[in-house]
C-alpha cells in the first residue's frame, strides 16, 4: 500500500500543532518543528509532501525559512502554506513573494485548511481519510511523528 503523505508543521505554538495533528493524524504522517531552523533540518531529512509554515517564529522567521526551502534543489518543489496571524493588507502578497504557495490566516478555518492540503496533495486519497497502514518514521529532536 502507498505510504501516507508527509506533512511538516513548523509552528512555535503547541496548540496550533495539536490542532493540525488532530485534523491530519488519520490520513497523513505528521511531523512538527517549533523553530524555522528545526523545520529546515526536518524538511531536508524527511522530504515532506507539504509544509505548513508559521510566519512569526523565534529566531529565523517563516518567510526566511521558506526562501531557504525554495532555493534548495532538493526542497524547492515542496508546497509551503503560510499559516499565520499576520492578516493585514499586503501580508498575503509578502508570503507569496517569499515563495509560499498559499496563505491561510489564523484563526485557522479547518475546512479551508483541509481543502488547501487536499489540493496540494492532489489525488492522494490519504487526505480524504484513506486507511493505509502507517509506516513510522524515525523520531528525532526536530520532529515528532505525531500520527
Amino acid at each position: 500500500m502507498p505510504e501516507k503523505p508527509k506533512i511538516l508543521i513548523v509552528d512555535d505554538e503547541d496548540l496550533n500543532i495539536k490542532l493540525c495533528c488532530a485534523i491530519f493524524k488519520d490520513s497523513c504522517q505528521v511531523f512538527a518543528a517549533s523553530t524555522a531552523e528545526e523545520g529546515l533540518e526536518c524538511a531536508a531529512r524527511i522530504l515532506p509532501d507539504l509544509i505548513l509554515m508559521d510566519i512569526q517564529l523565534p529566531g529565523m522567521d517563516g518567510l526566511t525559512a521558506t526562501r531557504t526551502i525554495k532555493s534548495d534543489d532538493d526542497l524547492k518543489t515542496i508546497p509551503v502554506i503560510a499559516v499565520t496571524s499576520f492578516a493585514m493588507v499586503g501580508d498575503r502578497e509578502k508570503a507569496l513573494s517569499a515563495g509560499c504557495d498559499e496563505y491561510l490566516p489564523k484563526p485557522i478555518d479547518i475546512q479551508c485548511l483541509k481543502a488547501m492540503v487536499a489540493r496540494f496533495l492532489g489525488g492522494r486519497s490519504a487526505v480524504r481519510g484513506g486507511s493505509q497502514t502507517e509506516q513510522r518514521p524515525a523520531r528525532g529532536k526536530a520532529d515528532l511523528a505525531l500520527s
